[in-house]
């Protein structure tokens, strides 16, 4: 891994430590923090030009890898996690997300930006009318959870993100409780990293212009600094999830969301 700028590894583990906390407290979020704030750092650096959003995107989901396995087990010692639920979605999932990510991989970057920024318009709405869907069925049954894990996995691979923005309306929608659909989402985003690091890793691997320190669309080095700073704050957003509402805090992601897409936008 090449040697890092003190100021550049510290702007790695301060993105962590915010997307750490904001992923255990509100079970989603993590990724769409990450990617607009690692492609403006890639573009100031002059790194990876024309590739930074699927460079962004697989160091994103690897850093999931990280963040939802600290979340996970502080929602777990809270008995929260639905695991039942976890397995039955994992296989369409890890199927959705590796297929998205590999076709990602080779989409124009302006393709992924238009996307992405689009998503972050709807997330940011998403949170600050705190849309909940009011509860109308049962889950579904395996072949319907996996198609629904499939589409989670897909869309979950074009942003860079640990499906929750998808995953907790999904389960809201089919009477999961509010605190156990945060918890499970935190769980599937496991599979999620797995499989969308994974397909960004191989869809990059021959890939030019990536920078040193690169595997496939994987950073090394941003993923080291956001990796330690999330692992430090996951637990402690977790917690503070079964303790203080979070409406006010969703409010003021959101207003996050919406400047960080402003932003993208500003640099079509």
């Amino acid at each position: 891994m090449p040697e890092l700028a003190p100021a550049l590894l510290a702007a790695y583990v301060g993105l962590g430590l915010v997307v750490g906390f904001v992923a255990g407290l509100l079970g989603v979020g993590g990724g769409l923090i990450i990617v607009p704030v690692l492609i403006l750092l890639l573009h100031a650096q002059g790194l990876a030009a024309g590739i930074e959003p699927q460079l962004a995107l697989g160091t994103s989901l690897a850093s999931i890898l990280f963040t939802s396995l600290s979340s996970v087990r502080a929602h777990h010692r809270h008995g929260a996690v639905e695991w039942p639920l976890v397995r039955r979605i994992t296989p369409g999932i890890l199927l959705g997300t590796l297929a998205g990510a590999v076709v990602a991989a080779q989409m124009p970057a302006l393709v992924l930006k238009v996307f992405f920024v689009a998503f972050l318009f709807y997330a940011a709405v998403q949170m600050w009318l705190d849309f909940t869907p009011a509860p109308h069925r049962e889950l579904p049954g395996r072949g319907g959870t996996t198609l629904a894990g499939g589409a989670i996995g897909v869309v979950s691979s074009w942003v860079g993100i640990g499906g929750g923005t998808l995953s907790v309306p999904f389960m809201l929608w089919h009477n999961v409780a509010l605190h156990r659909a945060i918890a499970t989402s935190a769980a599937i985003g496991f599979p999620i990293a797995i499989a969308g690091a994974a397909g960004y890793l191989l869809g990059g691997w021959n890939a030019s212009g990536l920078p040193s320190g690169s595997l496939g669309f994987v950073y090394l080095p941003a993923l080291a600094g956001i990796a330690l700073g999330s692992v430090l704050t996951a637990p402690l957003g977790a917690r503070t999830a079964h303790r203080l509402p979070v409406r006010p805090l969703k409010r003021v992601f959101a207003l996050l969301l919406l400047a960080l897409a402003l932003r993208m936008a500003w640099t079509f």
